[in-house]
């Protein structure tokens, strides 16, 4: 599938989807209560259809309704407190089939989750996700009770997970910690989980810790270390609103960046724990004018200079950003990026590529990139390589652009943002360069 992006500088006003890093979160929690749950979840994308699936395939009875209301009847044995028990149920014996898709946040959340629950299964991994680091995670289940056979894109697990001592790296995923977190408390005994290193992508974890805490779970948090009483029970609330994705509304905001009359969104919330919240500081590093009222924020065009971002806690915003700093003035260095290589695709590789296949200017570091501003760019050829954020990064490029951008394999969207490009052509288009 192509699609063809228009060049232009957009504004109007934008609706944005769920926070599909929350909705992940409260999928799992829900399905491990022992209460029944509505889960009110705008614009739902493959990666919560994987996250889904796969906790259907524990034993969740979950449905999807139109108006984007996810039900959730909890896995049966949690809901039966037999879990408690540590009885390896026949129930657990039998093969579960769980489809990832491309979602690294499904497959490691839910690695020690399947042990938790003394779960034989086999994880099906799409596209890069086999290729993507999981071994310190599986080496530390190993020492737990938890069995490993990878073959191909296929990963086998089984045994029944232990309580006890944990240990894991901070500074490769925030998704290894968030997947112990959900695990641990439904042990039959106490455990302790301590991250070594240096923490990276804080606020997901902080996000994960806010989520398991309000289903009435304890985490005792000392420093980066945790204690985690064993024997708990989720107990999820009648009715919980996904709030909107900041992941997602960088896109549109960094496209008002270029626009006098502006992009406008509600429903944002300015307290959120999502990291990418952090757009609105980078866009004002960048000199665009942010109004914010109440929930409503609004980016418009002012004199944009480039400027020096650690990547660190914000890496799925680079694709967005590096192409808002392709048109804008001076150099901009993005660094602490190294973790973009495994991704999706390798995206510093394919961000710099999308940029300078379109006229501009960026040259590959080992960590990061460095970015030289045009005035514009000429409009061409990009190549998503089947990743969502590539492809989507397109259409902002597009809004510095003198020609048309054509976005190969742009269906890649589906994985997180489903109506991005309705959503892109229900904003006004005009030449404001």
């Amino acid at each position: 599938m192509e699609y063809t992006i228009n060049p232009g500088i957009r504004s109007g006003k934008v609706r944005i989807p769920s926070s599909k890093s929350y909705a992940h979160r409260l999928l799992i929690c829900s399905a491990l209560s022992g209460e029944k749950t509505d889960i009110d979840c705008y614009g739902i994308s493959k990666d919560i259809t994987a996250t889904a699936d796969c906790m259907r395939a524990l034993g969740a009875d979950i449905s999807i309704g139109d108006n984007n209301i996810i039900a959730v009847n909890p896995i049966a044995a949690c809901e039966n407190s037999s879990l408690q028990e540590g009885d390896g149920s026949d129930f657990d014996k039998e093969l579960k089939h769980l489809y990832c898709g491309e979602s690294g946040s499904t497959l490691r959340f839910l690695i020690p989750v399947v042990g938790a629950l003394g779960v034989n299964g086999v994880f099906h991994m799409e596209g890069r996700l086999s290729t993507r680091p999981l071994d310190d995670l599986l080496n530390e289940l190993e020492k737990h009770g938890m069995s490993f056979n990878k073959e191909g894109d296929l990963l086998y697990c089984s045994g029944q997970l232990t309580a006890g001592a944990y240990s894991i790296p901070g500074n490769i995923s925030s998704q290894y910690i968030s997947g112990l977190l959900f695990a641990l408390p439904i042990l039959m005994g106490d455990s302790t989980l301590e991250v070594t290193n240096t923490i990276e992508s804080k606020a997901y974890i902080e996000m994960t810790e806010d989520i398991i805490m309000s289903m009435e779970v304890s985490l005792v948090k000392e420093g980066n270390n945790y204690k985690i009483p064993g024997n708990q029970k989720y107990k999820a609330p009648d009715y919980s609103l996904v709030e909107s994705d900041w992941s997602n509304a960088a896109f549109f905001l960094c496209m008002g960046a270029m626009s006098k009359e502006g992009i406008s969104m509600n429903a944002m919330n300015l307290s959120s724990k999502q990291g990418d919240k952090k757009i609105i500081e980078i866009l004002k590093g960048f000199g665009a004018n942010v109004i914010i009222d109440g929930d409503v924020i609004t980016v418009k065009a002012d004199k944009l200079m480039g400027q020096t971002i650690d990547a660190s806690e914000i890496p799925d915003l680079v694709p967005t950003i590096s192409a808002l700093a392709s048109v804008a003035q001076g150099t901009t260095n993005i660094v602490n990026a190294a973790r973009l290589r495994f991704k999706e695709s390798d995206r510093l590789n394919s961000t710099a590529n999308m940029i300078n296949n379109i006229g501009g200017r960026v040259t590959e570091t080992e960590d990061g990139l460095i970015i030289e501003g045009v005035q514009s760019l000429k409009g061409g050829t990009v190549d998503s390589v089947n990743d969502h954020r590539i492809a989507m990064a397109s259409a902002v490029a597009a809004c510095g652009s003198k020609g048309n951008v054509k976005v190969l394999d742009s269906g890649c969207i589906a994985k997180s943002y489903p109506n991005f490009w309705i959503d892109l052509e229900s904003l006004e288009v005009t030449d404001e360069q």
